[in-house]
């Protein structure tokens, strides 16, 4: 395969309803898209990655201004010096390509996952295909953020439940736990229900998470810090309810110490967070060996990102229901076609690449920076 050209686009993508977690109220997202022309014996073709980084730091060191940089200035430059070497393209090769920049792995991940949909789609082969996935929809999950009230919170979820979403997702914090937890598992009964604290709490407040072992959630995902596996460790031997790892994971590396130290019995599978969706296959594949429960975690992503997901989230170890909500959940106007939940279910691409493309007018309408960094 042969790189022709790659652009950075970033693009303007107003919510439908601010989200709310633990570190911030987003009201729009702007996702740095990738678009890869490629060529190989089979003709020429357009991929297409999408980089998760948020606007500012604050749910991880990497923000929307610095991937755009560390894009154009190290990781692009030297995916051209490596083909100009003669060495191989393709998406097995682009982590040798760019490891000698540390970090990035939001970046690193949208440039991999453009090189992969190029090749898959060269090949004329789904990314479901290449995984090896043979189910045709997965089970689609919500994510719900810190509302105003209570009430506001129980007109959000009755909403999601009556659409069919099979799992619900709180977001929660010290002072916002047991009171919208509690009054969500009795108004809609044995529902799927978990919680996201986003690192908010400490290993001191063990006895208020302990207050929510009665109400049978599916698992408490990252309530202390990212660096803090032996908080965690000590923290699930605390408490009943599944311990769940999220920013703590980055690689199939740390997905290992986390398994070996006994800090997660359920880890949340981010894509980007972890470098790619080749790493993602990684850290899942071990912790099926290690029976450990994974599912996929969204970040406000475009139908690129959630086919993607879909995709990702059917194989076999992924057990628990995923963030690859509908793309009304976020967006009244996707960039692609919207992906639909229907049934409490996702479809799974099964056509070429990810299976989805930016709608041209749509693309052109939302797009509010483009950078062309075609050697």
């Amino acid at each position: 395969m042969h790189i022709e050209r790659v652009e950075l686009i970033t693009v303007r993508m107003p919510l439908i309803h601010p989200f709310t977690t633990s570190f911030s109220t987003q009201t729009e997202r702007r996702p740095l898209l990738i678009r890869v022309t490629a060529s190989g014996q089979s003709g020429t073709v357009t991929g297409w990655g999408e980089c998760v980084a948020l606007a500012e730091p604050f749910y991880s060191p990497e923000y929307l201004e610095g991937a755009r940089e560390i894009l154009r200035r190290f990781l692009v430059p030297a995916l051209f010096d490596w083909q100009a070497a003669g060495r191989p393209v393709a998406a097995a090769t682009v982590g040798s390509a760019i490891e000698h920049v540390v970090g990035h792995r939001m970046a690193k991940g949208a440039l991999e996952m453009a090189i992969l949909d190029a090749e898959l789609r060269l090949q004329n082969r789904s990314f479901a295909a290449h995984l090896g996935v043979t189910r045709a929809s997965v089970p689609s999950g919500v994510s719900v953020g810190i509302e105003k009230s209570v009430p506001d919170l129980l007109a959000q979820v009755g909403d999601f439940v009556a659409q069919g979403y099979v799992r619900i997702k709180l977001k929660i914090k010290p002072g916002w736990d047991l009171e919208p937890v509690k009054a969500v598992r009795e108004r809609f009964g044995d529902i799927g229900l978990q919680v996201d604290a986003n690192t908010a709490y400490r290993l001191s407040d063990a006895h208020l998470l302990r207050r929510l072992d009665p109400f049978d959630l599916l698992l408490i995902e990252q309530p202390l810090g990212e660096e803090d596996l032996r908080q965690h460790a000590h923290l699930a031997r605390l408490v009943s309810t599944p311990i769940c790892l999220d920013e703590s994971i980055v690689s199939a590396q740390s997905a290992a110490d986390a398994i070996a130290l006994g800090a997660a019995s359920v880890i949340n599978i981010k894509p980007g967070r972890v470098g790619g969706y080749l790493e993602a296959a990684r850290i899942h594949d071990l912790a099926l060996a290690h029976g450990v429960a994974v599912w996929c975690g969204g970040m406000l992503e475009t139908g690129i990102g959630r086919a993607a997901n879909a995709a990702l989230a059917g194989l076999p170890g992924f057990t628990l229901p995923g963030d690859i909500s509908g793309s009304d959940r976020f967006y009244a106007n996707d960039i692609t076609e919207p992906i639909v939940m229907k049934d409490g279910e996702v479809a799974i691409p099964s056509t070429p690449g990810f299976g989805v493309e930016p709608l041209p007018a749509a693309l052109a309408d939302m797009t509010v920076h483009t950078l062309d960094l075609t050697s």
